[in-house]
């Protein structure tokens, strides 16, 4: 028997929101893959991992979502799908609207602050945040990477950037940020070519590097100035230049950015003005991090 056509509901349902990428669906690993990989692991909680896997798919898109949508985006079986939404729900972590879409509840705030106010990392980067925005009368962040994103932590008080891609807590691909480069670039080699095998490049602009070929002379120019521009690779008129954070042992722990929003500036000039700076605000920070 031939495969019943989707009908033009169940085909909107499954579409990608509008500010996704065309090839985001496809080109993404799906949560499920990830999941089964620990199949033989007997102290692995699957169903937690689902309900974890479902959580993130939530925040991730930022919109309300069905069941199914929530299945396909993760690969999770959409009866299991169902319960994992049902229980987030029940623990007052989700919600559903009156069309049986999903999304999350206050709640889920709980979860990354108590991470936040525990961390040493944000607890010492705010002060020095909040007095280099000021004297710099800019946005300034701090990020780390964590797998193949970073993740903003922490931002300047002053902070007068009004893109959702970069709040606390948002993650992003490490290949075009600023804060990514700038941490990439010093990574073991090992661990740099097994990113640079399995990442799945996506085009946000048309100046973003699509090819590990194009990524690797960003990283080498971050090894030879010491910090990392990047203009316009995550969102058009968004500039940013950055600087890794090293802890007293030497190792790289973090990276602090500034961020320009509407005219970008050349690299040269970026530079010039900023660099000192941040490269002060860095190694403040730096000398207070124990290894």
């Amino acid at each position: 028997m031939p495969p019943t056509p989707a009908t033009p509901e169940a085909t909107a349902e499954l579409a990608p929101a509008a500010n996704e990428p065309a090839n985001a669906a496809g080109d993404e690993a799906l949560p499920s893959a990830a999941i089964e990989s620990f199949a033989d692991d007997p102290d692995f909680v699957t169903a937690l991992a689902r309900g974890l896997a479902v959580l993130m798919t939530l925040s991730d898109k930022r919109r309300h979502m069905s069941i199914a949508q929530v299945s396909h985006r993760t690969g999770i079986p959409r009866a299991a799908a169902r319960r994992s939404l049902h229980t987030l729900a029940k623990l007052g972590f989700a919600a559903a609207d009156d069309a049986r879409r999903f999304y999350l509840r206050p709640r889920v705030l709980s979860l990354s602050h108590a991470y936040l106010s525990a961390s040493p990392l944000v607890v010492v980067a705010q002060p020095i945040l909040d007095r280099l925005g000021e004297s710099l009368q800019a946005a300034c962040s701090l990020g780390i990477l964590d797998d193949d994103e970073i993740v903003y932590l922490a931002r300047s008080t002053s902070s007068r950037i009004m893109s959702p891609t970069l709040n606390v807590g948002r993650r992003l691909p490490a290949y075009c940020t600023s804060i990514g480069h700038a941490l990439l670039a010093h990574v073991p080699q090992d661990e740099l070519d097994a990113y640079l095998r399995r990442v799945r490049f996506q085009p946000f602009t048309a100046h973003t590097p699509t090819s590990a070929q194009a990524l690797l002379p960003y990283l080498d120019a971050v090894r030879e100035s010491g910090y990392a521009f990047a203009s316009q690779l995550m969102e058009p008129h968004l500039c940013t230049l950055a600087v890794p954070v090293r802890d007293t042992g030497g190792h790289y722990v973090a990276g602090i950015n500034l961020i320009l929003q509407g005219r970008p500036l050349a690299r040269a000039e970026m530079a010039e003005r900023y660099y000192q700076p941040l490269l002060q605000a860095a190694m403040d920070l730096g000398a207070s991090l124990l290894p």
